[in-house]
Order: C-alpha cells, then structure tokens, then sequence
C-alpha cells in the first residue's frame, strides 16, 4: 500500500500543485483546508507523514494546533510546516511543537519531493532498528539508542526523533566537529543549514530547561559543532 500523505493547506491552488507532485511520487495524498477537518482525519488515522500550513483560514495559528495534537498521537509520523511564515518566532514555534522541517512555500516542489522523500526513508529505518536495548554513556548524558531515548543527570530530556539523532551524532564523538552537512546526514534527512541551526536551538534549549547550567553543545564557528564531556 502507497504511504499516506495528509497535506493540510487552506489554498487550493497551492494544495493541488503540492497534491500533484506528491501523487507523482507514488504516494497517497489526502488534503484539509481547515483545522478541524484535519483534526478528524488525525483522530481516525495517523499518516505516514504530515504537510502543515500554519495560518488556516482565520486561524492564524490552526497549524500549530494541528502539530500539537498530531504529534500527541505519534511521536514518531514525520510533520513538515510549509509555511509563507518565515519568522524565526514562528520557525523555534514550529520545532518545539516537534515539526520535524520548516519550509518556506518558496520551495520547489522537485526539493519538497526530496524532503518528504528523505523523512519517510527515515522512518523506514526507524522500524527497521535492532530492539536490543543499547546505552551510550557521555558524562552526564545517557541514551538509550534503540529507543531513542535522552537523559541529563538521570532526568529524561523529550527529544524528537530528528534532534535525537542530532545528539547522538555529536555525543558518539566527544570533541570532534560535526558540520551541519554531516549532521544532515546523522538525521537521516534532507535539511538545510538554517534548519541545522535551529534544531541546535532547541536541543539547547531542552537540556538547559533541564539544567541551566548546560553546555555540552559548542559551536565551532563557519565548520559546526561539538559535543563536550567534562
């Protein structure tokens, strides 16, 4: 069976374009112009992945709110807010709700392709994990890598799958760089260099939610970043 895109855009041209390209792929596309069509679908089947525009009709935020309730159903269905919204407010808004990309609708489709391209491939490795239970110890931080799990100080740290991989990737080699193309690829995903950033963000801003104290994450500037064990 194709795997089951819902794309909830509240411009039908724009959806049908997006609709098109996607069916192109192969896959299964369903659209919602609204939040509370959406919020149904969601309630009655979680899709393989999620194309969430932010302003829907006069919700300015339905988006949002859509993410929240999406993300509260699985943890794991990859959500990509394709937004006119390009703020950095609204960019920190959307990873902390657990979106997995932030696109401008600038974007080509033939790039939107290869982003949902790349986040179903990733899920596919997700179901194809070993479910052995293997812990990664640096100093402070545990994982728990089978089950993508994160913990500072023995206090569970709630990582999503893209920002779990991001750590991983850093923690495997204390000290040593990892650029943003090379933590792309730890993610298993095609992101790009702003989108690196702002995940980086909020993976600090988690751990330091946790302990104010908290800087394991440096920045290497113009190369990327490392991660530091005391």
């Amino acid at each position: 069976m194709p795997e089951h895109i819902v794309v909830v855009e509240d411009e039908l041209a724009l959806a049908a374009n997006y609709r098109a390209a996607l069916e192109e792929q192969g896959f299964r596309v369903s659209h919602y112009a609204d939040r509370s069509s959406a919020e149904q679908a969601f309630s009655a089947e979680v899709p393989d992945l999620a194309i969430i525009d932010i302003a829907l009709g006069t919700e300015t935020e339905g988006g949002f709110e859509l993410c929240r309730l999406l993300r509260a159903h699985s943890a794991e269905v990859p959500i990509v807010f394709l937004t006119a919204r390009d703020d950095d407010i609204d960019i920190v808004s959307g990873f902390r709700l657990g979106a997995d990309d932030y696109l401008s609708k600038t974007i080509s489709l033939r790039h939107l392709q290869a982003r949902v391209t790349a986040l179903l491939a990733r899920t596919e490795a997700l179901r194809n994990r070993h479910p052995a239970s293997k812990t990664l110890q640096r100093g402070a931080l545990t994982l728990d890598t089978a089950r993508m799990q994160a913990s500072w100080h023995n206090q569970g740290i709630a990582l999503t799958v893209t920002e779990y991989w991001i750590v991983e990737a850093l923690a495997r080699h204390p000290g040593h760089v990892k650029s943003r193309q090379q933590l792309m690829e730890a993610a298993n995903t095609v992101l790009d260099n702003s989108t690196i950033t702002s995940h980086i963000k909020r993976i600090r801003r988690k751990f330091l939610e946790s302990d104010g104290e908290f800087s394991a994450i440096e920045t290497a500037y113009g190369m990327g970043y490392r991660w530091l064990v005391e």
